[in-house]
């Protein structure tokens, strides 16, 4: 097993691989004490990413054997972001750029018509800014608002879930920008850094000036 994994990763690893174990079966396997596999396998119930069951025994007390739930599988390495680069590179290669801009396009598109009808019955520019922010944060992208005033906003995205296919084609966060115009109903939003291009966050300057803030 690779030293260079904590005893939680060596855990979880272990889980996966075996299904199901026993505190006494990993404390073993990893060279600890029963008490600090109890330790991990608290948290991680708690965060509902273990399964316990009791068998019996033919003699004593019943056993304690855990598993993985779904859920856990995000605590697993993907490489989705790889597949879908070369994904894209091929058909880019196949066929051109304009497909690549007319995918993002229609991803851009399909988000908008998501994300609108969130946007019904909000009064205020600031409560279409915060309901865009909350929708964002619910896809990864760690993000935060600045009200700069009653029509003028910055919005911060800490996180970029799609990082590595936009960081290859910038078409993604070109048609972000447009699925932002479409959903907050104003023309007037601008990418003022990016992530793909090596800053540190992702900052939007959205302007309500000049634009109905009704959708």
């Amino acid at each position: 097993m690779d030293s260079r994994l904590t005893t939680k990763e060596k855990l979880l690893n272990l889980l996966k691989k075996e299904t199901k174990m026993t505190v006494n079966q990993l404390a073993q396997a990893l060279n600890v004490t029963e008490m600090a596999v109890r330790k991990h396998l608290n948290i991680l119930e708690r965060d509902s990413f273990i399964h316990i069951v009791e068998v019996k025994q033919p003699l004593g007390r019943p056993v304690q054997v855990f598993s993985l739930t779904p859920q856990a599988d995000v605590l697993f390495p993907k490489s989705y972001d790889n597949l879908t680069v070369d994904f894209l590179s091929d058909l880019q290669a196949i066929q051109g750029n304009d497909i690549i801009h007319h995918l993002f396009e229609k991803r851009s598109k399909r988000l908008a018509n998501k994300y609108s009808p969130y946007m019904k019955n909000k009064i205020s520019n600031e409560e279409i800014v915060e309901t865009l922010k909350n929708i964002q944060i619910d896809k990864g992208y760690m993000a935060d608002v600045i009200k700069i005033d009653d029509n003028q906003f910055e919005l911060i995205e800490h996180n970029c879930p799609i990082f590595e296919v936009a960081k290859n084609f910038k078409q993604a966060c070109n048609c972000e920008t447009n699925m932002f115009k479409e959903v907050l109903n104003t023309n007037n939003v601008r990418r003022t850094s990016c992530k793909a291009d090596g800053e540190d966050h992702c900052h939007f300057l959205i302007n309500f000036n000049g634009d109905s803030p009704s959708v």
